[in-house]
């Protein structure tokens, strides 16, 4: 079993979620004959979205614009009168799950999306319901997906709503009544691809990616007609099996760069995040995952770049071809995705104005490159690294020690595979010329697998599960901090200017104003104002939770609001158990919207259950041991590291007696399936259900004792 760990790494073990079974969702696609005009709710084209500076009242993309900059021009909450600034009203959510998603806000109306995909309609002003859908995900879609129920967001478009997801649909929605228009399943059924990921609408077509990249699949990019739903056309990341042809010349190009059978394994290059479009060049932007497995020796044989993992490519936005790309990270084999947001912008570089595409991927530089050409202007890394020395500028590529690619022994490497930026949107503020990027220092040891088996369907990344199970014998460098901060990057000069120091790793997205307004959430629990000019904190309030969301900020009837989904989750709470930063109990995800003068109020958080004492343990110790490695292969992405739950899911130490007893039936009988709680048969067995239930009651009994002596 110990070599299975990375193989189940994010399947959901005891998911005791709250919410209620989903009937399966329809695969068909169904076409309205609706057609939508002018002056019809939400109705945004491509003219509307490029000359966004013109109406600053309204947010109509992602990114707020096509290049993503995430900065407003909005200026009536201002460095002189934010400190009045208050909370105008909040939605609030039956869940603990995380939020992630940015709200569109187009004409008065807000469109967002909450957990499970639910997408509603929402008075901007007020707050009161317009209507809701419920696209109801099937629950046990959980398995599939690595970082929980949470997604970013939703695109409108001419009168239409379009959400994207977890199992993989696109769905047209009428903007007015939320009812479908068309449907259309992005994803093969039966294999483990999922969507949290905002579409994006651009020349009439909705484009999307997926996800899913170390179950082992085959990442690709589609486009889908707005008005129909009909595919217009789709892009592969990564090459398939050359005996079966190549979908394009781009495919074939790619295909010189891996090694091996790696079309067995998927290979990977999931677009889970990242988009963004310059409509004078036509060109969309696309930025690609790591690869599947993670090791390059599992995966390709220990050679090649493997295009076009960690990559940035170019395609012409009508036809979905190719046009040049640029790899950040060649041959990945850390999950150094290049995933993250991508700024459009043009910056003056060398008494040159050039038209730049700007981006912080996983890996620790910051890039700066021509998005006519793709070619590198200049890279530096905002955090300290190790995994190469530097990028080589007539080259442009990064300077990789051929011992950091793990064939011969473990390494320690910097950063890890969470990166020192994630999917958290930067801002850029033309007014400042800096980009605010919320970055983490942390670390990961990585080691091949020596006895790796692809398993179809299940998590695969070809590391050696010996290293980071109890006991395992490499420490990390003793010098090497984990940490987080929101730092002002000079893109011109590649240095940091300033910094805000974080209590904890996983902060918020970034949003800038005319204002002089730097606004993030943090892990800490609370939404903060600055000066974007120079990093003076102006205003905070307290939110009851951690902040993981971007914040958005509008006009209605010449009022100005600031907006932001406020609920923890995630890949860090999840995975590491990590709460966020703060002492009080976790409230429900919220969306909570400010203005000035805003005198709305938050309610008390309900207080903690009393946590009941743990049964005996009765077992040997050996029984524990083995417990306590399969739970830290299996078990931990859900419910934290050595359980230590993160709290946005049951922590599985203060289990109820009944639970206890119906333990076994959960994890091998499947009891909550409709839950998303599959049965896990096939990978455990009775004796190995009944190690890792030992495991958990010898450290909640561990944890019961350290708290009774606390106390006294």
């Amino acid at each position: 079993m110990v070599q299975q760990m990375y193989r189940v790494f994010f399947v959901v073990l005891f998911c005791f979620l709250a919410a209620c079974g989903r009937d399966d969702a329809t695969t068909t696609q169904s076409i309205s004959p609706q057609t939508q005009t002018a002056g019809s709710a939400a109705y945004v084209d491509g003219e509307r979205i490029r000359d966004a500076d013109t109406e600053p009242q309204n947010w109509l993309t992602h990114g707020r614009d096509y290049g993503e900059q995430r900065h407003s021009p909005l200026k009536k909450i201002n460095t002189d009168n934010v400190s009045r600034l208050g909370l105008a009203w909040y939605k609030e959510y039956p869940t603990r799950r995380g939020l992630q998603a940015t709200p569109l806000v187009v004409d008065g109306v807000m469109y967002t999306t909450g957990p499970w995909n639910r997408v509603y309609a929402l008075d901007a002003a007020t707050g009161e319901q317009i209507w809701e859908y419920d696209p109801r995900v099937p629950a046990e879609q959980l398995r599939f997906a690595c970082c929980g129920i949470s997604n970013r967001g939703v695109a409108v478009w001419k009168g239409r709503v379009y959400e994207a997801t977890l199992d993989g649909r696109l769905i047209a929605l009428d903007a007015k009544t939320g009812e479908p228009v068309w449907e259309v399943q992005t994803t093969p059924p039966d294999e483990p691809y999922g969507i949290t990921g905002a579409p994006r609408v651009v020349n009439g077509k909705v484009v999307i990616g997926n996800s899913g990249s170390e179950f082992g699949v085959r990442g690709y990019v589609t486009a889908y007609d707005a008005e129909t739903g009909e595919q217009a056309w789709r892009f592969y990341t990564v090459p398939g099996n050359p005996a079966e042809g190549f979908e394009s010349p781009a495919m074939e190009m790619a295909a010189q760069t891996w090694s091996g059978e790696w079309w067995q394994y998927g290979g990977g290059g999931t677009a889970w995040d990242a988009f963004a479009f310059d409509p004078d060049l036509n060109l969309l932007y696309i930025g690609i995952g790591n690869g599947g497995p993670w090791s390059r020796h599992a995966r390709s044989e220990g050679r090649g770049d493997n295009l076009f993992l960690s990559s940035i490519v170019a395609v012409n936005a009508d036809t979905g071809e190719y046009v040049w790309h640029y790899q950040t990270t060649p041959g990945d084999s850390w999950d150094y995705t290049a995933t993250q947001p991508m700024i459009l912008a043009d910056l003056e570089i060398d008494g040159e104005e050039r038209k730049v595409l700007m981006q912080a991927p996983k890996n620790g530089f910051f890039y700066v490159l021509d998005r006519e050409t793709g070619e590198l202007i200049s890279a530096e890394n905002i955090v300290p690294v190790n995994w190469a020395t530097h990028i080589d500028m007539e080259t442009g590529r990064p300077v990789i020690p051929e011992e950091n690619f793990y064939d011969d022994g473990p390494v320690w490497i910097r950063p890890g595979p969470i990166g020192a930026h994630n999917w958290k949107s930067m801002s850029w503020h033309p007014g400042t010329g800096l980009v605010y990027i919320p970055v983490m220092e942390t670390f990961f040891i990585y080691g091949h697998d020596e006895e790796f088996e692809f398993v179809d369907g299940l998590w695969n990344l070809g590391q050696d599960p010996a290293l980071i199970t109890p006991g395992a014998p490499l420490p990390p460098p003793p010098d090497w901090p984990t940490s987080a901060h929101l730092a002002a990057w000079d893109p011109v000069a590649q240095e940091e200017r300033w910094r805000i120091p974080r209590k904890g790793l996983w902060n918020g997205g970034v949003l800038t104003t005319a204002g002089n307004l730097l606004i993030q959430g943090a892990s800490d629990g609370n939404l903060y104002v600055y000066r974007a000019d120079n990093g003076e904190e102006l205003w905070s309030m307290p939110v009851q939770t951690g902040i993981i969301a971007a914040p958005v900020t509008y006009e209605v009837d010449g009022e100005q609001y600031i907006a932001v989904n406020a609920g923890w989750g995630g890949t860090w709470s999840l995975i590491m158990g990590a709460k966020p930063a703060m002492d009080e109990p976790l409230a429900n995800d919220r969306l909570l919207v400010f203005k000035l003068g805003g005198d709305e109020t938050l309610p008390p958080t309900p207080q903690p259950e009393p946590v009941p004492e743990p049964p005996p343990l009765d077992v040997s110790m050996e029984q524990v041991k083995k417990g306590a490695v399969l739970y830290n292969e299996i078990c931990y992405v859900c419910h934290g590291f050595n359980a230590h739950s993160g709290g946005t899911i049951p922590d599985l130490r203060y289990m109820s007696p009944e639970s206890h007893d119906l333990f076994m039936d959960i994890v091998l009988d499947g009891i909550l399936s409709a839950n998303g709680m599959v049965s896990f048969a096939d990978v455990l067995s009775e004796d190995d259900a009944e190690a890792i239930h030992a495991y958990i009651i010898h450290r909640a009994n561990e944890d019961w004792k350290d708290q009774q002596s606390d106390s006294e």
